[in-house]
């Protein structure tokens, strides 16, 4: 009887560290599979409503005490949905001085983009999955932004530091029409 009783405890306390232990082994994993991941070369912009052709590359622009611009300002009505332009992982909601209510998500590749002036938060949390279009605040001008219209600034960083987002911020491009009837296609000669 005690050899059964210590059986049944052995496995009920293996199925309950199983049951905590799973989600952080899940989450390791999936961590790992991020980072192994391609960083993309084409992002979908991060404002609701916002096409590729009404941006404004704003990348290197002058700023107060001597810094530069790394992001770009993306312009919209206040509350405007801002959008997670990658799968990835929230690493901080919270507030900073230049950026105001900000939002950061480490994303495929290792890239950290940073989503800041936002005028209130989504519903996001620290370690919180997000895919592709999920809503991570509203379009605001909190931070250093105070005195400027609405607008997300966006930015994009790598182990080599910021880089200009407005390049990836293009529309995807479009399939190649199939030939019409009659005609070939150039080939290239072997």
């Amino acid at each position: 009887m005690r050899l059964f009783v210590r059986s049944l405890l052995i496995a009920l306390a293996l199925i309950g560290a199983e049951a905590v232990l799973r989600p952080w082994l899940e989450n390791a994993l999936y961590l790992v599979r991020l980072q192994g991941l391609p960083a993309p070369s084409v992002l979908p912009v991060p404002v609701a409503g916002v096409e590729p052709a009404g941006l404004r590359d704003t990348w290197g622009g002058a700023r107060s005490e001597g810094r530069r611009h790394e992001g770009i300002d993306i312009f919209a009505a206040r509350g405007t949905p801002v959008l997670s332009s990658t799968e990835g992982v929230v690493l901080r909601v919270g507030g900073n001085r230049l950026g105001g209510q900000a939002v950061w998500v480490l994303g495929p590749g290792g890239q950290r983009h940073y989503y800041a002036h936002l005028d209130r938060y989504g519903d996001v949390h620290a370690g919180m999955r997000v895919a592709p279009g999920r809503v991570l605040g509203y379009v605001g001008n909190t931070g250093n932004a105070a005195a400027t219209p609405p607008h997300l600034h966006y930015g994009i960083y790598t182990a080599d530091g910021a880089v200009n987002p407005y390049p990836f911020l293009r529309a995807p491009a479009r399939a190649a029409a199939p030939p019409k009837r009659g005609t070939r296609r150039a080939t290239a000669s072997r």
